[in-house]
């Protein structure tokens, strides 16, 4: 860049951040000892005014810091209500607290990791939102010493890493202490099971090497084994051990990534004819009533995947669903309509329904309700839709369940 063109952008900085400065709804005053510059401003003409540092003020101050005017208290309420707004779109903690702990900001993304309300949390003490004792909060030790913190990790069961800065009042009160953390505790979950997923499909292989082995020797022994034997072999040994197979294969489905064969169809013709087929023929075998709605923009839709595997997780919907029949007929809704950029299909049942305290595992691995269930087929039934870059969730109450699956449609493949 030219030098006069340099200037000029420079120039053109300099005057936003002065006109930003003056929209600032209250008064203060940023001392900055490395640059040996501050910005003050009041709210008596409103306008920012930016000097050198004497040398007395160099010497006091040896950190930057900002302080606050204290007869503009009203003003630095509205600040933190401006601010409010913009902290909600952070994606990591923010929280301000007054000298004695007292929290009077606190973004949505705190609020909803701790599990509280934002409003009600404002004006409680920090350890009401944290659920961890006084001495271990940094943020209020801030508070009470002084001492900010950079960078600090954070090692009680809210894993991440931790920031504050004080805000002082004019005469060095401490009016706000600001904390910044970093949440780290959905990633440090993720790699415990990614670790875990590993172990585990270790020790599945290596279970189902010799469950292959004694399974063929079983087939060995069959055939020179008296008839009460062999009938113990046929009816009870060799289907147990298909059946410990078929738990292992599931399994390994969940904690290894597949590679699926994809194509591109059309989500009607896969709902009505090539689902469609086999539903109705388990609902006219099992006395099951299945009723398919599929929206006009939807109909023009088409997404990417694999048949077969989708194929899968609706008969093992439809199973938990029959399993689930109250002594009213079974109804069984099949929908899929467009919403945006993504194709949702609901599959909703008249069942018993699961219970609340259930709803939030059913999708864990070997989680099952049922004594005879493996717990494995919600587990692989989201596998197989996450595969095709969707999503799977449910509700569920006394009078049913629905299983929510979403999917990216095709660009260019559905019209509106």
């Amino acid at each position: 860049m030219k030098p006069e063109n340099e200037m000029e952008a420079l120039k053109k900085e300099n005057q936003m951040l002065r006109e930003l400065l003056a929209e600032w709804p209250a008064a203060f005053t940023y001392v900055n000892p490395e640059h040996e510059l501050s910005v003050s401003k009041t709210q008596k003409d409103g306008h920012p005014v930016i000097r050198a540092l004497t040398y007395e003020e160099k010497q006091a101050h040896t950190n930057q810091r900002i302080y606050l005017s204290a007869s503009e208290s009203g003003s630095f309420l509205q600040t933190e209500e401006f601010l409010s707004d913009i902290f909600d779109l952070v994606a990591h903690h923010i929280v301000f607290i007054d000298g004695s702990g007292i929290i009077t900001l606190c973004n949505l993304q705190a609020a909803k990791d701790h599990g509280v309300d934002r409003d009600t949390i404002i004006g409680k003490h920090l350890r009401e939102l944290v659920q961890i004792p006084d001495e271990q909060l940094l943020t209020l030790e801030t508070a009470r010493t002084g001492i900010e913190f950079v960078d600090r990790e954070v090692l009680d069961k809210n894993y991440g890493i931790l920031n504050t800065r004080i805000l002082r009042d004019s005469d060095g009160t401490i009016m706000r202490v600001i904390g910044t953390f970093y949440f780290l505790n959905a990633i440090k979950e993720a790699e415990k099971q990614a670790i875990a997923g590993r172990i585990a499909a270790g020790i599945a292989h290596e279970i189902r090497n010799p469950l292959t082995t004694v399974r063929g020797f079983l087939q060995v022994l069959k055939e020179s084994a008296d008839p009460e034997t062999k009938a113990l072999f046929q009816s009870v040994l060799i289907p147990e051990i298909d059946r410990a197979n078929k738990i292992i294969t599931d399994f390994l489905s969940i904690a290894k990534p597949a590679e699926i064969r994809t194509e591109t169809f059309n989500i009607a013709d896969f709902l009505e004819i090539h689902l469609g087929r086999i539903l109705k023929s388990e609902a006219l075998l099992y006395g099951v009533e299945v009723e398919i709605v599929i929206d006009s923009q939807a109909r023009e839709a088409s997404v990417l995947g694999n048949k077969d595997e989708l194929l899968q997780v609706f008969l093992n919907l439809f199973q938990n669903s029959f399993q689930a029949k109250k002594k009213e007929p079974l109804i069984i809704q099949l929908t899929a309509a467009v919403t945006g950029d993504r194709l949702q299909v609901a599959f909703k049942d008249n069942g018993s329904g699961i219970i609340p305290s259930a709803i939030r595992h059913i999708f864990d691995p070997f989680f099952s309700t049922k004594d005879s269930g493996t717990g494995l087929g919600l587990s692989v039934s989201k596998k197989i839709i996450e595969n095709h870059k969707g999503t799977m969730s449910a509700e569920s109450d006394e009078n049913g369940t629905v299983f929510y699956m979403e999917f990216p449609l095709v660009t260019g493949r559905f019209s509106s």
